[in-house]
């Protein structure tokens, strides 16, 4: 057994809760709400920005050019092809410029990019790959499980077409040979590290379908701040 098919395995439960969250399964069916959909449009529009990045500081870790050179590419492929398509679901909710200039990420979302920060900032390269490929991966499993339905709302049926498309998966399958090939080089205790920061990663993943289903908030609002601050 491979040791990307090891840790998915023993991510399992993780991975299956993703699978049949109700946010997943409301893309699928077109029952999810457009609020919903919006709230995540807005706050995975700023985690894939920050995905990038760490993407770039893998990049500029890899012992040979041409792993710099393709997880180089990889970071600009998030920007034009992901942060693309968030551009087309942004205009197609009528999303405002106040309500950019406005936004501020949830406390998952913020939390998600810390944790890829800070794998980025103390870990090597396969650490670094561990706690990114969650993202690819089970996108791609959830693009895979839902290609053929067809859901009412437009915009649903194009997440699904991006994310079951073969551009993407040409993508993910990338990333899983290199993780385990540099696992091969690996010691068991950079080993231990990478399965660690990957189930974290595949917990925030479950995490954040939530905090756009049930449209999470910070426990005190920006609102009641500004009402405090004009008090004094």
């Amino acid at each position: 057994m491979t040791f990307t098919n090891q840790i998915r395995e023993e991510s399992k439960p993780i991975w299956d809760a993703n699978f049949n969250h109700p946010f997943v399964r409301g893309i699928a069916d077109g029952s999810l709400s457009l609020e919903s959909f919006r709230y995540y449009v807005l706050q995975d529009s700023y985690y894939l920005s920050h995905f990038a990045r760490v993407q770039a500081i893998a990049a500029s870790k890899a012992d040979d050019l041409f792993t710099t050179s393709r997880l180089a590419a990889h970071a600009q492929g998030t920007y034009e092809a992901e942060l693309g398509l968030h551009e087309s679901f942004i205009k197609q909710l009528r999303v405002t410029d106040d309500e950019i200039a406005s936004f501020m990420p949830s406390p998952t979302a913020y939390a998600y990019t810390s944790h890829l920060y800070r794998v980025a900032a103390a870990g090597n390269l396969g650490e670094i790959i561990a706690a990114l490929l969650p993202c690819y991966w089970i996108y791609y499993e959830i693009g895979r499980l839902l290609k053929g339905k067809a859901p009412e709302e437009p915009i649903y049926q194009e997440w699904i077409n991006a994310y079951g498309g073969e551009w993407f998966a040409t993508l993910v399958n990338e990333q899983i040979v290199r993780l385990d090939q540099l696992a091969k080089q690996s010691t068991a205790e950079e080993r231990h590290k990478m399965k660690q920061h990957f189930i974290i990663s595949s917990q925030y993943e479950f995490l954040f379908w939530d905090m756009a289903y049930n449209l999470e908030n910070w426990p005190i609002e920006q609102e009641e701040l500004l009402e405090t601050g004009a008090e004094r």
